[in-house]
Parts: structure tokens; sequence; C-alpha cells
């Protein structure tokens, strides 16, 4: 087992009637089924709508949604060079994602053989939100995490402060 690292003081947001803090989730991170719908949006063409989702919560990270490869519609996934380790899921791989004529690199990833807790990923797609036109969660337009590395999807129902904000590398 990992020791757990010891995070820097950090004052959470106020959390209001149906919301969630990120200062609540776990780390290591968990697999999270949910019964909502996603939807992405690209080159002004729906690309994914559907109710087969997981998320992964990790402290001070806002949800990553994963979406399975079969949910989107044909083409608008292709593999892209490079990879990265992350330290709790494993080894993951990038795609580019298409729709209405546009492409947008390595602006989703997956882990093929996710590392054990994490099986639920598999066969699974996470996207950048600040990448597409639009992603929705339960019909909500999503904001996408501060920052540009990290890929998480911001709405009402989750708060903050979110890693990726100034001042948050120690996080």
């Amino acid at each position: 087992m990992r020791p757990r690292r010891r995070l820097p003081p950090v004052t959470p947001d106020p959390i209001g009637p149906g919301q969630e803090s990120v200062w609540d989730y776990p780390r290591p991170p968990r697999v999270d089924a949910v019964c909502e719908r996603v939807t992405i949006e690209l080159g002004g063409e729906v690309i994914v709508d559907t109710t087969d989702v997981v998320r992964v919560l990790e402290t001070s990270h806002p949800p990553v949604y994963y979406l399975p490869v079969a949910a989107f519609v044909a083409g608008a996934l292709k593999p892209a060079e490079g990879s990265s380790l992350c330290e709790f899921k494993g080894m993951a791989s990038y795609v580019d994602v298409v729709g209405g004529g546009r492409v947008r690199e390595r602006a989703g990833w997956g882990y093929p053989d996710p590392a054990p807790g994490f099986e639920g990923l598999r066969g699974r797609v996470a996207v950048y939100a600040g990448a597409m036109d639009r992603c929705t969660v339960a019909g909500e337009t999503v904001q996408p995490q501060p920052g540009g590395f990290y890929g998480g999807w911001i709405t009402a129902a989750v708060v903050g402060p979110f890693k990726g904000v100034q001042g948050s590398m120690g996080w």
C-alpha cells in the first residue's frame, strides 16, 4: 500500500443542498458508476449520448467522466501517439476526437489495461471538456477543470476549490 501524501491545508468551499465537495473524495481515487445522461458535441455533431457512465473521484479534482468507446459515433475516436502513467490507474493511451469535420488531437484518453481496482475503466474513454464544443451531464453544460492538464468536469453539483487553479500545484 502506498503511503498517503499529506496535502497542504485548503479551505473547502461551502457545500449547498445536492452538492458534494471534491475534498470529500478519496485518495487513491475510486471509480463510481452514475445514472446520468452524458453528451458530447464537436463540430456541430453529437458524437456521444449515453447513460452508461462511470466517473473517477479523487481528492481536489472534479469528477472525470469515462464513457464506453462503443457509445461514440463511428469514426469519432482515432488512436493517437503517446502514453502517460497514472500512479493509480496505470498506463493511459490517447485518442484524437473527431466530429463535424473537426479534429481535437489527444483530447481523449483511456486505460486499455487498467491497474487493479480500476477495471471499470476498461473499454472507456474520458474527454477534455475544454476541447469540445459542449459536454453535458444530466442536461447541464459542464465547465472544464482549470489548468488544462486535468480532465475533470465541473457541474453545479460539485464544489472546490479545484486542483488546477493558480497556487494548487502542491495539492
